[in-house]
Protein backbone atom coordinates (compact mmCIF):
# COMPACT_ATOMS: atom_id res chain seq x y z
CA UNK A 1 0.00 0.00 0.00
CA UNK A 2 1.22 3.26 -1.14
CA UNK A 3 0.64 6.20 1.34
CA UNK A 4 1.82 10.12 -0.57
CA UNK A 5 1.75 13.06 1.05
CA UNK A 6 2.27 16.69 -0.81
CA UNK A 7 1.80 20.13 -0.41
CA UNK A 8 3.55 23.40 -1.21
CA UNK A 9 6.16 25.76 0.68
CA UNK A 10 5.45 29.64 -0.08
CA UNK A 11 9.08 30.23 1.79
CA UNK A 12 11.53 29.00 0.03
CA UNK A 13 9.08 28.00 -2.68
CA UNK A 14 8.86 24.06 -3.50
CA UNK A 15 6.53 21.77 -3.72
CA UNK A 16 7.41 18.51 -1.21
CA UNK A 17 5.94 14.64 -2.51
CA UNK A 18 6.45 12.15 0.56
CA UNK A 19 5.87 8.59 -0.38
CA UNK A 20 5.74 6.07 2.09
CA UNK A 21 4.59 2.27 2.29
CA UNK A 22 5.04 0.23 -0.78
CA UNK A 23 5.47 1.05 -4.63
CA UNK A 24 4.26 -1.98 -6.83
CA UNK A 25 2.39 -2.09 -10.53
CA UNK A 26 -1.15 -1.39 -8.61
CA UNK A 27 -0.13 1.21 -6.55
CA UNK A 28 2.54 3.09 -9.06
CA UNK A 29 -0.31 5.06 -11.00
CA UNK A 30 -0.77 6.60 -7.39
CA UNK A 31 3.19 8.09 -7.51
CA UNK A 32 2.76 8.81 -10.75
CA UNK A 33 -0.38 11.27 -10.72
CA UNK A 34 1.37 12.58 -7.39
CA UNK A 35 4.54 13.35 -9.64
CA UNK A 36 2.52 14.58 -12.51
CA UNK A 37 0.30 17.30 -10.10
CA UNK A 38 4.07 18.38 -8.67
CA UNK A 39 5.19 19.11 -11.95
CA UNK A 40 2.30 21.36 -12.84
CA UNK A 41 2.27 23.22 -9.38
CA UNK A 42 6.08 23.93 -8.92
CA UNK A 43 9.55 24.24 -10.72
CA UNK A 44 11.11 23.12 -8.02
CA UNK A 45 10.46 19.76 -6.20
CA UNK A 46 11.70 17.73 -3.96
CA UNK A 47 10.87 14.13 -3.38
CA UNK A 48 10.97 12.58 0.47
CA UNK A 49 10.85 8.53 0.06
CA UNK A 50 12.35 7.68 3.86
CA UNK A 51 8.86 6.24 4.75
CA UNK A 52 9.31 3.84 1.41
CA UNK A 53 9.75 0.59 2.01
CA UNK A 54 9.67 -1.32 -1.34
CA UNK A 55 9.40 0.01 -4.71
CA UNK A 56 8.83 -1.71 -7.93
CA UNK A 57 9.97 -1.51 -11.42
CA UNK A 58 6.64 -0.21 -12.05
CA UNK A 59 7.68 2.51 -9.40
CA UNK A 60 11.37 2.63 -10.62
CA UNK A 61 9.80 2.98 -14.00
CA UNK A 62 7.79 6.22 -12.80
CA UNK A 63 10.77 8.37 -11.86
CA UNK A 64 12.10 6.73 -15.41
CA UNK A 65 9.11 8.30 -17.35
CA UNK A 66 9.84 11.83 -16.04
CA UNK A 67 13.44 12.48 -16.71
CA UNK A 68 13.08 14.19 -19.56
CA UNK A 69 9.95 15.63 -18.82
CA UNK A 70 11.89 17.30 -15.72
CA UNK A 71 15.06 18.23 -18.07
CA UNK A 72 12.23 19.95 -20.86
CA UNK A 73 10.66 21.91 -18.34
CA UNK A 74 13.41 22.73 -16.47
CA UNK A 75 12.58 21.77 -13.24
CA UNK A 76 14.87 21.39 -10.79
CA UNK A 77 14.07 17.52 -8.79
CA UNK A 78 15.85 15.70 -6.03
CA UNK A 79 14.79 12.83 -4.01
CA UNK A 80 15.45 12.39 -0.68
CA UNK A 81 15.63 10.12 2.73
CA UNK A 82 16.02 6.89 0.92
CA UNK A 83 16.42 3.83 2.94
CA UNK A 84 19.41 1.93 2.25
CA UNK A 85 18.14 -1.24 0.38
CA UNK A 86 16.40 1.12 -1.58
CA UNK A 87 19.19 3.62 -2.69
CA UNK A 88 21.26 0.54 -3.40
CA UNK A 89 17.88 -0.45 -6.49
CA UNK A 90 18.15 3.44 -7.72
CA UNK A 91 22.41 2.84 -7.53
CA UNK A 92 22.24 -0.27 -9.53
CA UNK A 93 19.97 0.84 -12.40
CA UNK A 94 22.02 4.03 -12.52
CA UNK A 95 18.98 6.06 -11.42
CA UNK A 96 21.59 8.00 -9.32
CA UNK A 97 23.35 9.34 -12.01
CA UNK A 98 19.99 10.71 -13.51
CA UNK A 99 18.18 11.74 -10.59
CA UNK A 100 19.85 14.06 -7.99
CA UNK A 101 19.58 12.18 -4.86
CA UNK A 102 20.49 13.76 -1.61
CA UNK A 103 20.37 11.90 2.33
CA UNK A 104 18.35 15.02 3.86
CA UNK A 105 16.10 17.64 3.56
CA UNK A 106 18.22 20.12 4.10
CA UNK A 107 20.67 18.55 1.39
CA UNK A 108 18.21 18.85 -0.64
CA UNK A 109 16.69 22.09 -0.26
CA UNK A 110 20.07 23.47 -0.88
CA UNK A 111 20.05 21.06 -4.56
CA UNK A 112 17.00 22.62 -5.64
CA UNK A 113 18.30 26.78 -5.03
Amino acid sequence: MIKIDNHINDNPEYYQLSVGGEVDASSSIHLEEGLKNAMTSSKKIIVDLAELEYISSAGLGVFMSIIQELENQKIKFVIYGMAPKVKEVFEILGLNQLINIKDTKEEALAAIQ
